[in-house]
């Protein structure tokens, strides 16, 4: 009762201000208002990319002509040039081989598609990571000098690991190799390298903080790493352990209870370091109100001083699957987020829908 009578005088006393005194009022915010939401999906439109039979590719390593996305389409990146969005995307052939394509879009929600990969294992140094599975899942952002620098995964069809890329057009690439290429990390589990990046007009660009430049990754917990140069990176070790210090973990009764793993870059804001993760709903102490193994989409904050310390979290997530592309394919129940635009003065949300097309949300 004590305790009742309190909330009871906080509520009269929060009545009273709003009457008596709109500047008190005014400085009780809502918690959530650093985060980016109300994201309406194009419904009349999506999914905005779909698996073609058309698209031909002659690999360099099987030395065969491929369909190179004939099996699905998913996990996209998303840059603006030249005014226009560049959609860059995992795409798929029937053996599960992933190479990543682009389309290219003058409004933003319709695309062509170019016939090509512009990146795919090749016989290169990067071939022992990379084939036969492929590589996944870009993250691309821009240099300070212009440049664009992508995170992506290799597969070897065993492990996983985080690699880095960089380019002056989009089209023609230089591999930079194993992120965590330490000996000690080389055959370690990683991927999903997001940087902390802040918006310059319609440019995203990466951003020092404390003179570094800082990156989000994994794929159960969430680690963090710096950068000098964006192209060598430093993971943050514990002193005591020696292990990879987390900074985002999986939380059991909510939509993340199985894993946490970024979303697109992460953006530097007023209010601190925003970062869209995907969350994957656990078997067993999970989300009631999805189903099992869901994967949706989540926001995080972290001080924009210390990039490795969370100082909000929201408690559900912003997009789910609701669509039946998005309930039924490769994999069920799938919205993956990972391409993020501001563009003719919209954010644009560009994901994997059940690990098989592509579909968009715009935020007005």
């Amino acid at each position: 009762m004590k305790h009742t009578m309190s909330v009871l005088v906080l509520l009269l006393f929060l009545v009273s201000c709003k009457k008596n005194n709109s500047e008190v009022v005014t400085v009780i915010k809502n918690s959530n208002d650093w985060a980016l939401l109300n994201f309406v999906k194009a419904d009349s439109i999506n999914p905005i990319l779909a698996p073609e039979t058309n698209q031909i590719f002659s690999c360099p390593v099987s030395k065969k002509v491929v369909n190179w996305e004939e099996r699905n389409v998913l996990n996209p990146s998303a840059v603006i040039k030249d005014g226009k969005v560049y959609l860059i995307y995992r795409a798929q052939d029937k053996d599960m081989t992933s190479r990543l394509g682009l389309a290219i879009s003058e409004d933003g929600l319709h695309f062509k598609k170019q016939p090509t990969p512009i990146f795919y294992p090749d016989n290169d140094t990067m071939k022992p990571y990379e084939w036969k599975g492929g590589v996944e899942d870009p993250r691309i952002i821009q240099s300070p000098d212009g440049n664009y620098i992508m995170t992506y995964t290799s597969y070897d069809g065993t492990i996983a690991r985080l690699c880095l890329a960089s380019s002056k057009d989009l089209k023609t690439w230089t591999k930079h190799g194993l992120v965590l290429s330490e000996e000690k990390y080389k055959n370690l589990w990683s991927k999903s390298g997001a940087i902390v990046c802040k918006l310059e007009g319609d440019k995203i660009v990466a951003t020092k903080i404390k003179g570094k430049y800082w990156m989000y990754f994994g794929d159960t917990d969430l680690y963090i790493a710096t950068s000098d140069d964006l192209i060598h990176w430093t993971v943050a070790i514990s002193d005591e352990s020696k292990k990879m210090i987390a900074v985002l973990h999986p939380r059991m009764g909510y939509f993340d209870s199985r894993l946490v793993e970024p979303g697109p870059y992460a953006l530097l804001q007023e209010d601190g370091i925003l970062l869209i993760y995907n969350g994957s709903n656990a078997l067993n102490y999970n989300d009631s109100n999805l189903p099992k193994l869901t994967y949706s989409a989540g926001q995080a904050l972290f001080d924009k001083e210390n990039p490795y310390k969370m100082i909000d979290r929201l408690d559900t997530n912003f997009i789910h699957p609701d669509k039946p592309y998005e309930k039924t394919g490769e994999v069920n129940e799938v919205c993956f987020v990972e391409g993020l635009v501001f563009f003719k003065n919209q954010w644009f949300l560009y994901y994997g829908t059940a690990d098989s097309k592509i579909a968009v949300a715009v935020r007005k």
